[in-house]
């Protein structure tokens, strides 16, 4: 099976269907309720709900139409000047299909649009805010022009938390038959900082090797280290083995394939978690 099939297989339907994001989705639950809403502006890190978040207030406000009043376009594809004048705008200028007032356009990864392409956004969005409703989506609200930020209601996505990640990984575990114990969900959770995405990936990965779920094959499969084996690297080292520390890493490198900035990396992370005492 594709790795993107399970992605789009359990994206939830509904705007209650979205974990952990609960104060967000009471909000756009009312837009949809009342068939309207603002232009829009979603932030936050990645695999956090913002791209399902516009899917499924488009899917519930237009039904079976949702097609033909939605478009999705991702600015780091094109994120220059002429983007927005031709295909955006060509798009918010033409008329909603069926009995609605007006049609929804996501730009996924705002961001990434150059300051030329925001300020003639922002004009565009002026224009064609009766017919055409904006949702923009970004990592950095900072890298969006005040003038548009203006013009948009603001919602901040936070993290998937560890407990509702979990939930959602056993749900999916028990509708494709996997065996999952809790070490093996704590590796997930480990691997995909947050992202609900990456653990979804990570757990359809592993279940093309086994039905039963394993911590071995999650780390292989995500291409990181076991964090124990980087403790251990990190408390040889500050020991002062400097051999062993190299030879431990030479494992991590050369066997286990790890490369040098994916460890420096996952160093970074397990010494902020050790009880290492300040030197002084």
């Amino acid at each position: 099976m594709k790795y993107d099939v399970w992605l789009e297989k359990y994206r939830p339907r509904k705007i209650d269907d979205i974990v952990g994001q609960e104060e967000i989705t009471k909000r756009l639950k009312v837009y949809i309720e009342q068939n309207n809403f603002p232009n829009l502006m979603f932030s936050g890190p990645r695999g956090t709900g913002k791209t399902t978040s516009a899917l499924v207030m488009a899917k519930e406000i237009f039904g079976d139409n949702w097609h033909g009043n939605f478009k999705e376009l991702n600015a780091s594809d094109s994120r220059g000047i002429d983007t927005v004048r031709n295909e955006i705008k060509e798009y918010a200028n033409t008329k909603p299909y069926g009995q609605f007032d007006f049609k929804i356009l996501l730009l996924d990864e705002a961001d990434a649009l150059t300051s030329d392409a925001q300020s003639a956004l922002r004009r565009t969005m002026e224009k064609f805010s009766g017919s055409c409703k904006f949702i923009l989506s970004c990592n950095y609200s900072s890298k969006i022009i005040e003038p548009i930020q203006s013009r948009c209601a603001v919602y901040r996505f936070r993290g998937i938390s560890p407990n509702d990640m979990k939930r959602r990984l056993l749900h999916i575990a028990n509708l494709e038959g996997l065996t999952i114990g809790t070490p093996a969900l704590d590796a997930i959770v480990y691997i995909s900082d947050f992202d609900m995405r990456t653990a979804i990936n990570a757990l359809q990965t592993a279940s093309l090797m086994s039905k039963e779920i394993k911590v071995e094959s999650i780390y292989k499969s995500s291409g990181m280290a076991h964090p124990q084996h980087i403790r251990d690297l990190i408390n040889i080292s500050l020991k002062g083995n400097f051999l062993s520390a190299i030879n431990k890493l030479d494992i991590l490198v050369f066997e286990e394939g790890l490369s040098g900035i994916d460890i420096v990396k996952q160093m970074f992370k397990e010494t902020m978690i050790l009880d290492i005492p300040d030197i002084r």
